[in-house]
């Protein structure tokens, strides 16, 4: 899923400045995440009238990213959505720029900050896998991608910077390439780390076009 945080109610606050606005929330993952579900557009509809902050309305796209299926949901709310002054967006980037792309006149914000694509490894606590890269190459390392877990993208073993199996960028972080060299040896497959892999082909992962 993406990943998101919320912004501060401050923050949030200063980027709406005066006027009125209109709520979007994600049914999917801004929901597990819990920034931009029903339960969150509604904290924020009520934190928003208490500064005297008129609320035209509110939506849970599912999923905000979904441009033509987001269209067709909003199509009740045109009108709410023309009465507002700004559109505060509770889903990651890629939804607030879906609906600002819907709505090119009206001031898009964004209530949330997005971090990563990642796992729910227990209830709020989530860890980055995917660095959405275009060309996967995790199956080089039996699964585990070094390209979405180490913050040095290292592609041909361990920096050696680690220390008692944390990376040196953040002490909290386990170094993957720990795990990489554990499940090559359970597999007895070692030798496979002596081969070159190439540096990684970054144009992928910008535009695509998908045939049907």
């Amino acid at each position: 899923m993406i990943v998101t945080r919320k912004k501060s109610f401050e923050d949030i606050i200063n980027a709406l400045g005066a006027g009125s606005v209109y709520i979007l929330g994600c049914s999917q993952c801004a929901t597990l995440c819990r920034t931009g579900g029903e339960k969150e557009v509604l904290e924020m509809k009520d934190l928003l009238e208490q500064q005297k902050i008129s609320v035209t309305g509110f939506f849970i796209l599912d999923p905000a990213c979904h441009k033509k299926n987001s269209k067709h949901l909003l199509r009740n709310e045109l009108q709410n959505i023309e009465q507002s002054d700004h559109l505060l967006v509770l889903a990651c980037g890629d939804g607030l720029q879906v609906v600002s792309s819907l709505f090119p006149k009206k001031h898009a914000i964004s209530g949330t900050d997005t971090l990563f694509l990642g796992a729910e490894e227990k209830r709020g606590v989530f860890t980055k896998r995917c660095h959405l890269c275009g060309t996967c190459i995790a199956e080089e390392f039996n699964g585990l991608c070094p390209i979405g877990q180490c913050p040095k993208h290292m592609l041909n073993g361990p920096c050696g910077g680690s220390m008692n199996g944390y990376c040196e960028v953040s002490t909290d972080y386990p170094c993957i390439w720990e795990f990489i060299l554990e499940s090559m040896a359970n597999r007895g497959q070692q030798k496979n780390l002596k081969q070159f892999i190439k540096p990684h082909n970054w144009k992928e992962s910008f535009v695509c076009s998908l045939e049907e």
